[in-house]
């Protein structure tokens, strides 16, 4: 019997350093692209796939990513004193319900494996999915819903797949692959960073995950890998073989809002599919091109 899919982890104890100096005081989440920050992309991504509860694994000094999704009281008050219902309904859009969101602190920072090992009393024996907030993706159908059905259809861990040029292999985790129906493909290994020559494929995973809660016992192992942190490629990689595993290559374009081109190529992406302002930003551009 397949579980429902409640549970998501966000990793989000990252320092922002090659943000500074916006990110000295604020978390690199909180950073916006047009009005909203990428943390509430994230969560409102989450949430359109079925999901009510969420994890976010923090680290010092990222308090406001929490406080974000609470009640605002005064702010609430002014707004309704003043007659500004619409902000109102804006502020209230970023609540979770009470109960729904935890945050767990990454006391030191030993990887993006580790970061996920942190929330292992939140996930149990649940299916979970994991999403990078850097990683922003503007689609019709939202990346983990899209994700959310590949889980339901078959029964296992899914990862969000996309081609890269193969110069760039040395940069993500990249799937060596068996069946490929063009929409899923079977993955059979992981490889973390690969160089050009040693690369199977130019399939790399996006910050956007469905595990199964084993893989928890394969990274309680710490066992140290690219850059000796512990990688969640290696932990997933234990899993082939045991459990479905498969690629989703997703609809949509995937944004690196951890990389100052890809941040701003996402304001631009971004503000053209709001109609409200999507004139102006096409006439400025003008300007510029």
């Amino acid at each position: 019997m397949i579980k429902k899919l409640r549970k998501a982890v966000l990793p989000v104890a990252g320092l922002g350093t090659r943000f500074l100096p916006a990110t000295k005081a604020m978390a690199k989440e909180m950073l916006p692209v047009v009005d909203k920050p990428l943390i509430q992309y994230a969560v409102e991504e989450a949430r359109a796939a079925g999901i009510d509860q969420f994890c976010l694994i923090t680290g010092r000094g990222k308090t406001a990513l929490v406080e974000h999704f609470d009640i605002a009281y005064e702010l609430e008050r002014t707004l309704r004193d003043r007659g500004k219902s619409e902000a109102l309904e804006v502020l209230r859009a970023t609540q979770v319900e009470p109960g729904s969101m935890v945050a767990v602190r990454q006391q030191e920072p030993h990887g993006l494996g580790h970061a996920i090992w942190c929330a292992r009393a939140f996930i149990g024996d649940d299916p979970f999915a994991i999403l990078l907030p850097d990683d922003l993706v503007l689609s019709e159908t939202p990346c983990l819903a899209q994700l959310a059905e590949a889980y339901y259809e078959t029964g296992g861990n899914v990862v969000a797949v996309t081609e890269v040029p193969r110069e760039h292999t040395n940069r993500y985790g990249i799937l060596r692959i068996g069946h490929d129906d063009g929409r899923l493909v079977e993955v059979q290994g992981l490889v973390e960073k690969p160089l050009p020559a040693d690369a199977p494929s130019n399939l790399s995973i996006i910050g956007r995950y469905i595990l199964m809660p084993e893989v928890l016992r394969h990274l309680a192992d710490m066992e140290r890998g690219a850059g000796n942190e512990v990688q969640l490629t290696d932990g997933m990689a234990k899993l082939i073989g045991q459990q479905p595993f498969h690629g989703l290559r997703y609809e949509g374009r995937r944004f690196d809002c951890g990389d100052k081109i890809g941040f701003l190529e996402a304001q631009i992406a971004f503000a053209l599919k709001r109609p409200e302002i999507a004139p102006a930003v096409r006439e400025f551009l003008k300007q510029y091109c």
